[in-house]
């Protein structure tokens, strides 16, 4: 049964509604009479107000002919331009008129709805060192400064703050002809030329002239910044995108054939955490300069599905997050966070996939020597890092590339076995090529491993790479050690490289230090230790033979006779040690000595550590004067400096500051690697191992 009262009540309740909703509307109508009476007055302060603006933010002249209203929410301009105070102009405009959506204006927010704008001409210019935009970076610096300094600064919300300003601005519908964006130095002239550009419900289409005609280039797809989505794409007609002013000032060829970007989704989650669902792709990317490589970089398919999650003090790219590079597949990880100090996370999940697919996915022209490998079976690959910038020693590191039925069918351009039996090596500085040493017993001063003193081979070991035969390839401690050190001095300095990946580096690659290098040094190491290439007897054999122990003295065979004129089986501990020393800076090698022949004072420290580390091995008898052979190395005569004229104090200091910090470096590693230990009563002597 219907209850008569709750009716009447329900009645009562709706007209008192009516009357609010009402009330509203009438305050709303005063409030839209008074603004469209005032709507000129308001329109001139708001010109007045930006040409303020302009001029004491940016030190540019806004200038505008005709202005005013056309219909209740259109806006007319014509005859703009802005000029930076003593610079060229930056842009003319001939007309621009546009309107704005009603209803969100209600709530305080500008949603642009139609644009119509013609003859427009943007310039930037640059003569010397002066420009007519260079008020962007001024500007782009004042804000970083803000907000690396302003630590209350709510990312979230600055996010959604900076895409709602770009989004609201971006049209329904835009009928745009005739402009013009130019690029003029003392050398250098390039030109874009858009005769038309339209947006008709939400559908984006435009033609792109470069400079007379030289290229067509298409801007299509759909825009719907009400709803924060677009999906719109760059190509050109038969032939790829170049960018020339790119490659005429800066030596870089850039080109593709087709780029994309989408933007699904802008939205609030579990309250402050703004997240951004999206991506982008391009096809056939080709990158070549000479600091990158040789020959042109390709990559035939790339493409990435993004979710970026954004709270008030972090940025985090989820784990969810999907990147194809041609069939390889991977989730890659990231997340910044911004409190009392900065904590840096990365990671990287590629899935259990074809071995054959990863090595096809590589960029071609980045990795020379690994490209035309056959193989079979799988891959997966697990990284994670963590790091806490005030506090560098809290990095954490975990790598680990897992296979499964893998097998190496053929060799690509470079054959990794080749180091099994005799092969050249050339040896190159800054460039250029120093000599060809054969490696093989038909070259004198090869030595065999067990021609070679044991006190030699175990001091390299303990400094280099204690672990190396029981390693594969790599040391997560030993790069979590060197990423720490290189945050604290601010540079690379260290490497964290194993005998291994020396080797690799010395025999396959050159010495530049970019990432492309390290990464296709990381992979031959794999190869090598995994897959029972070569084995490690014969790897420390070639290393040993090898690597620079001086200015143009390659191999141990060369170095012991140079400095000590005898072979490398005569070597005692204390010249061991020595030429471990050296190892890390070769072409200080003569540096040490004292016209007497022996050595300085200060490379006692050296001495202690690793002669005491391989004496509680097992690997050098134990010495009370903690000495380990210091006093026993005689350097040859011909090399000794002249005797001088007075103690050089600065130098011995230089020199001593070097040696404390290799032994400080290397004691925190041994101490990284075995978890420390008991120190010795002499608190010279190291950590155990």
């Amino acid at each position: 049964m219907f209850d008569i009262k709750k009716i009447k009540l329900q009645h009562r309740h709706l007209k008192v509604a009516a009357y609010i909703i009402g009330a509203f509307f009438l305050v709303a109508l005063i409030a839209l009479f008074v603004i469209y009476k005032k709507r000129d007055d308001l329109l001139k302060h708001a010109i007045a107000k930006t040409k303020a603006k302009l001029l004491e933010d940016y030190e540019i002249d806004f200038q505008t002919g005709k202005y005013g209203f056309s219909g209740f929410k259109t806006v007319y301009l014509s005859n703009i331009s802005l000029v930076p105070q003593q610079r060229d102009t930056l842009l003319t405009m001939n007309t621009l008129a546009v309107s704005v959506k009603f209803w969100p204006l209600l709530k305080g927010e500008i949603q642009v709805s139609e644009v119509q704008t013609a003859d427009i001409h943007l310039q930037f210019v640059k003569r010397d060192t002066t420009s007519n935009y260079d008020f962007l970076f001024r500007k782009q610096d004042k804000e970083k400064d803000l907000i690396d300094k302003n630590t209350s600064t709510n990312l979230a919300q600055l996010a959604d703050g900076i895409i709602n300003s770009v989004l609201y601005k971006i049209p329904d519908n835009m009928e745009l002809s005739n402009l013009i964006w130019s690029y003029r130095d003392d050398s250098l002239n390039q030109r874009l030329t858009v005769p038309e550009a339209t947006i008709r419900n939400g559908n984006l289409q435009s033609t792109i002239w470069l400079n007379a005609k030289e290229a067509l280039w298409h801007l299509t797809g759909k825009v719907d910044p009400g709803n924060k989505h677009f999906n719109i794409k760059l190509f050109a007609e038969n032939q790829p995108i170049e960018l020339p002013v790119i490659k005429k000032k800066y030596g870089l060829t850039l080109r593709f054939d087709t780029l994309s970007a989408n933007l699904d989704q802008v939205s609030f989650r579990q309250g402050d955490n703004l997240e951004i669902v999206g991506g982008g792709g391009v096809s056939n990317l080709s990158i070549h300069h000479w600091r990158i490589n040789e020959e042109p970089v390709t990559v035939d398919n790339a493409h990435i599905e993004a979710i970026l999650s954004i709270g008030k003090n972090y940025i985090e790219l989820k784990d969810k997050s999907t990147f194809h590079l041609k069939n390889m597949m991977a989730h890659p990880y990231a997340k910044l966070t911004l409190d009392s100090s900065k904590k840096v996370q990365l990671g990287l999940r590629m899935p259990e996939q074809s071995a054959q697919d990863f090595f096809d996915a590589l960029p071609h022209g980045l990795f020379d020597n690994l490209e035309g490998i056959r193989v079979a079976g799988k891959l997966k690959y697990t990284l994670d890092f963590a790091i806490d910038m005030n506090m560098p020693d809290s990095v954490k590191l975990y790598s680990s590339l897992d296979k499964k039925d893998f097998k190496i069918n053929s060799w690509g351009k470079t054959n990794l076995s080749k180091i099994n039996a005799p092969f050249v090596y050339t040896p190159y500085e800054y460039g250029k090529p120093m000599r060809n040493i054969l490696v093989s017993t038909e070259n004198p001063n090869f030595t065999p491993i067990d021609q070679i003193s044991p006190y030699l081979k175990n001091a390299i070991l303990t400094a280099e790479d204690p672990s190396f035969f029981s390693h594969k390839g790599f040391v997560n401690e030993a790069i979590r050690n060197s990423i720490a050190t290189n945050i604290k001095v601010k540079s690379f300095k260290r490497g964290g490289s194993t005998i291994s990946m020396q080797l690799v580096k010395n025999v396959y690659l050159g010495r530049e230090k970019t990432l492309a290098r390290k990464i296709e040094e990381i992979l031959m190491v794999w190869l090598i230790e995994n897959n029972r290439v070569s084995s490690k007897e014969r790897m420390f054999e070639v290393y040993l033979n090898i690597i620079e122990w001086g200015r143009n003295v390659y191999g141990i065979g060369e170095a012991s006779r140079y400095y000590f004129g005898k072979s490398a089986s005569e070597l005692n501990l204390g010249e061991s040690i020595y030429l471990t020393s050296i190892v890390p800076k070769p072409k200080t090698g003569l540096y040490p000595f004292q016209y007497t022949g022996e050595l300085k004072p200060y490379m006692g420290a050296y001495y202690r550590l690793i002669g005491g580390i391989m004496a509680r091995r097992g690997l050098a008898p134990y010495d009370s004067t903690n000495t380990y052979g210091m006093y026993n190395v005689s350097l040859r005569e011909p090399l000794r400096p002249a005797k001088p004229a007075y103690l050089e104090t600065d130098s011995l200091a230089i020199d001593s500051i070097y040696i404390d910090e290799e032994v400080e470096e290397k004691r925190n590693l041994f101490q990284r690697i075995f978890g420390g230990g008991k120190k010795e009563k002499n608190e010279d002597d190291d950590t155990d191992r």
